[in-house]
């Protein structure tokens, strides 16, 4: 059987560094993931003044505590820059500090978006209500679920990094995590931008 050192051998015909392959897999998985949410999007754009005579983003959304929110994933991902900065220097502290705090910004994105979510439901915004809400709980729901799981990513690797030390396949887990989280970001970027700005100018 054709092994991938064979189909791409690294230099001086040497097997290609693991991490690099993983890394390269998971760019694959996280490009996959993009096309998802580029999917989402098209829809959201679609649904927009699909309001059936109910509220539209003018009404609901609130840029103040949106704003918060992604101060608090944005920074975030600086820390999560100096975790993996922490973990290629073998600096157990450093990554468990940057985990941590990693952890602390990400949770509360996640908490102010279910409160957001709350209050939506509250009102009677639901996702039955209309066409825009559906596509807005969609799209927005997805994205907070990507971060929840993140989270949880998050803290099974701190736990492998306290028993497991810096071992090389903990170090690609850590890779990968980092590149999912600075994609969330990403997306969220182009989520706030596209939701919650145009949504709130767009009465």
């Amino acid at each position: 059987m054709t092994t991938i050192a064979a189909i791409a051998p690294g230099r001086h015909g040497l097997p290609p560094d693991k991490r690099i392959v993983v890394g390269y897999g998971f760019w694959t998985f996280l490009l996959s993931d993009m096309v998802m949410f580029s999917a989402l999007f098209a829809t959201y754009a679609v649904l927009t003044r699909a309001t059936a005579g109910g509220p539209g983003g003018a009404q609901l959304f609130h840029l103040t505590p949106v704003a918060i929110e992604t101060g608090c994933l944005l920074l975030s991902s600086f820390t999560c820059g100096l975790m993996t900065l922490a973990v290629n220097g073998g600096n157990r502290t450093g990554t468990w500090l940057g985990g941590a705090v990693t952890f602390a910004l990400g949770a509360a994105f996640l908490a102010m978006e279910i409160r957001e979510f709350a209050a939506m439901l509250t009102l009677g915004a639901t996702p039955q209500r209309s066409a825009f809400l559906s596509g807005f709980f969609t799209l927005v729901g997805c994205h907070g679920t990507h971060v929840g799981i993140g989270l949880l990513w998050l803290a099974v690797m701190m736990a492998q990094v306290a028993g497991k030390g810096f071992r090389p396949s903990v170090q690609r887990r850590l890779l990968c995590f980092s590149l999912f989280w600075h994609a969330l970001d990403i997306i969220w970027v182009a989520l706030f931008s596209i939701v919650y700005l145009m949504g709130s100018i767009d009465g």
